[in-house]
């Protein structure tokens, strides 16, 4: 039995789930046994209680208890073999490659990580895409379950923490693409709002959501973080749904979904956030578009620019629509070609 440590994270390691980076350090703890321990509050994070999933900042200081020898611990269960249909969808969700990056359209639908009743994730999936002789791609940053488009993954350890440094230092452009419920006004605009979560119902905190607070609250709620997004209406569909570029100037969870719902623009198909419901009072004209149209998320990570991290090269990422969002911006007669890429760039976008 080992003695109470105390580790340091270091910066290659920033943005990693506690639970794991835990598994990485020590391979005979289970996942079991980590949420115990945050449950009982004897693992710590810089001297505070903390869940499972926490995000890891570099300079925290994690406190470890007391764990048990890895040979008292039974063997790990094998990795289970990644089936011929999964490996299919994977390869074919590439979008762009190399020897340092993947870069997907995530389908609609697949989680980017594993839950309480996730079992099958981008994440997990993720080792259809590996090359002999190395690491499984590691995710850079995130999608909601629901959420389609682009999704980097890096190839090894120290090109990720490059890579959520960028991301970090907002030194990445991503531009997401969404038909919400009314037409926004004005037609171009940045919403401020903080971001506080609510609980969920369940042991494991299901049906959590965030809530919007104003940016003079944020100081004085525990657990808020300020949150700024920006939107542009690209094609209103009369007063009734519209087609809007947004960007989400900081990374929250479910930032741009709660973002449009508290301006009473929620974006289409999103039950979380009020946008499957018929009634949308600030235009009366409902969430839904009807007819044969899906009732799907429709959200959708367009573009990405970066620069690579190891050649320097700026790269320009474009994922296209996912079948529902196709479906529809085809019933809208929306074309891609009559908008610019970026919108909110004074030499590219509306005039």
């Amino acid at each position: 039995m080992s003695g109470v440590q105390t580790i340091t994270v270091g910066a290659a390691d920033a943005d990693q789930r506690l639970d794991r980076w835990l598994r990485r350090l020590f391979p005979q703890l289970t996942q079991g046994r980590i949420e115990k321990m945050c449950r009982k509050g004897e693992l710590r994070v810089n001297g505070g209680r903390i869940k499972s999933n926490h995000r890891l900042e570099a300079g925290q200081d994690v406190r470890v208890p007391p764990l048990p020898d890895p040979d008292q611990q039974p063997a790990a269960p094998p990795i289970p073999r990644i089936g011929e249909a999964d490996t299919r969808l994977m390869r074919d969700a590439v979008l762009w490659e190399d020897d340092h990056l993947i870069v997907l359209n995530k389908p609609a639908g697949l989680p980017v990580q594993g839950g309480s009743k996730q079992t099958r994730h981008v994440d997990g999936l993720s080792a259809a895409l590996t090359r002999p002789g190395d690491e499984k791609p590691r995710l850079v940053h995130r999608l909601d379950k629901d959420t389609s488009g682009l999704l980097l993954l890096a190839r090894s350890r120290s090109v990720a923490a490059k890579l959520t440094e960028a991301f970090r230092a907002r030194e990445t452009r991503k531009i997401y693409w969404a038909v919400v419920a009314g037409v926004p006004s004005p037609a171009m605009g940045t919403i401020r709002y903080g971001l506080v979560k609510a609980p969920g119902h369940g042991a494991g905190g299901e049906g959590e959501k965030m809530l919007c607070l104003h940016p003079g609250q944020v100081d004085k709620t525990p657990g808020a973080k300020r949150a700024v997004s920006d939107y542009a209406v690209l094609s209103p569909l009369a007063k009734r749904a519209a087609w809007v570029a947004l960007v989400p100037v900081t990374g929250r969870t479910h930032q741009l979904r709660a973002h449009m719902a508290e301006l009473g623009h929620p974006i289409i198909g999103d039950g979380k956030y009020g946008g499957s419901g018929q009634e949308n009072l600030g235009d009366g004209w409902g969430a839904q578009l009807g007819g044969e149209l899906s009732r799907k998320l429709h959200l959708h990570a367009r573009h990405l620019r970066l620069r690579h991290p190891i050649t320097g090269r700026t790269l320009n990422l474009t994922a296209p629509l996912p079948e529902h969002m196709g479906r529809t911006w085809e019933a809208m007669q929306w074309r891609a070609a009559d908008v610019p890429v970026d919108p909110f760039d004074e030499d590219e976008g509306f005039q």
